[in-house]
């Protein structure tokens, strides 16, 4: 069987190297040899001598790679949408069953590929997409398709992680700790896609599809990034028994779904709380399985290729048998997505006030106003020091909103200097 591998950077490499090192491995068990017929990079003049392929296995004409005969199986890691869409569309619709990473294509354009898949008789593979080597979307597809999953909690973007564990544990700036990150290859030189959180948004909306059985568009997922997290916020989190992490919350609900991507506070017990570094977890709530936690490095190219040569087995497996496993996209539920001012949750909110009588007083009334009650409310320093930190008990995202902004009103306060969610309690 020979396969058709569409890129070839940090992943892609790696694929060819585990392919070649564990050859007869992996033929065992599929059943047959599985070769790589060739190779498509975008510069030919590039040096691969470390790779243990000759140059005539590479070929910048990805298209007709593709489309050779002698081809079975394509496999893109090259990432992007275009061109990436058209050699996964071009592979499906002749029946070569595709094993992709690229979580931003399959966020964007989920259904169509899958119809594709589905009509070309192909399966459509992407476990590298959403958590690099962490199993999760086939337990969602398989294991966990005889139950309801609820909810999912998780971190998703080892960048994100790593700058806010390195913050918690050092008092790091965000500057600072995004400068440690780049140091350490865990963030590009444009950190625009992980600290703003596009590429969680784009898992999210992977998982969430397949969790809740809905596809779930890009653009309905809420996306918040990291930038605004300050050195003050992780102090204030650990005076209170709490971490701030980059989570990805998706939740079933009576009336719809909803997907949000955002840092939040979490108790320190929680099993999320001590996922530090570059790594990534994943908690999965489920009526009859109960709670599972999905953990390990969610990035790296040898751990991504990791996840890609287990798809390429199941998919070769697959050819072999002469059979599709299953649709890669079940949407049958078609639950609605509510929008962020209706997600509930609690809410830490720091204010700089006057330090003068009844601050307090007209701060809690202000609360009140919009239907949000207080947990607990701590004052501290005096003068021009002076400040609130208020949390609340559970509330839509509107009624906080709408509080914040007449809170910003008040002559006796000075700024609303952070409002972070509060989660998993």
């Amino acid at each position: 069987m020979r396969l058709a591998l569409l890129g070839c950077g940090n992943v892609g490499s790696e694929v060819v190297r585990l392919m070649r090192t564990r050859g007869e491995e992996l033929a065992a068990r599929v059943g047959e040899p599985v070769e790589i017929a060739g190779i498509a990079v975008r510069r030919l003049d590039r040096d691969r001598s470390h790779l243990p392929v000759g140059p005539e296995m590479f070929t910048n004409d990805a298209l007709s790679l593709v489309k050779r005969e002698d081809v079975d199986i394509v496999v893109e890691v090259a990432g992007g949408i275009e061109p990436a869409r058209t050699w996964i569309t071009t592979a499906l619709g002749e029946g070569k069953s595709v094993v992709t990473a690229n979580k931003a294509l399959l966020a964007e354009d989920g259904p169509a590929l899958s119809a594709a898949a589905k009509a070309g008789g192909a399966d459509l593979y992407y476990e590298a997409a959403a958590a690099a080597a962490i199993p999760l979307m086939r337990p969602l597809r398989e294991s966990l398709h005889g139950d309801t999953i609820n909810r999912v909690l998780g971190i998703v973007n080892g960048t994100t992680n790593y700058i806010l564990s390195a913050m918690s544990q050092s008092g790091a700036s965000f500057e600072e700790a995004l400068g440690e990150a780049t140091e350490l290859g865990y963030a590009e030189a444009d950190p625009t896609a992980d600290v703003d959180n596009y590429d969680a948004a784009a898992k999210a909306a992977l998982i969430a599809s397949l969790a809740f059985h809905t596809h779930i568009d890009l653009g309905e997922v809420y996306r918040e990034g990291i930038r605004g997290v300050s050195a003050a916020d992780i102090a204030s989190a650990a005076a209170e028994g709490r971490v701030v992490k980059p989570l990805c919350i998706a939740t079933r609900e009576a009336d719809g779904v909803s997907v949000r991507v955002h840092p939040a506070m979490i108790p320190r017990n929680h099993p999320l709380a001590n996922v530090n570094g570059a790594y990534n977890a994943v908690f999965v709530e489920a009526e009859s399985a109960g709670r599972l936690m999905f953990y390990g490095a969610g990035a790296g190219g040898t751990e991504t290729a990791s996840a890609v040569l287990g798809d390429i087995v199941a998919v070769a497996r697959n050819k072999r048998g002469g059979i599709t496993a299953f649709p890669p996209e079940a949407a049958y539920q078609d639950l609605p997505v509510k929008p962020i001012g209706e997600a509930r949750t609690r809410y830490h909110v720091s204010l700089d006030v006057v330090d003068e009588p009844g601050v307090l007083a007209r701060v809690a009334a202000t609360f009140a106003h919009h239907g949000v009650s207080l947990a607990t409310v701590h004052q501290s320093g005096r003068g021009d020091d002076a400040q609130l930190v208020v949390v609340t008990h559970t509330a839509a995202d509107k009624q906080l909103s709408d509080t914040v902004d007449e809170l910003s009103q008040l002559t006796s306060v000075h700024q609303v200097t952070s409002v972070m969610r509060v989660e998993g309690e």
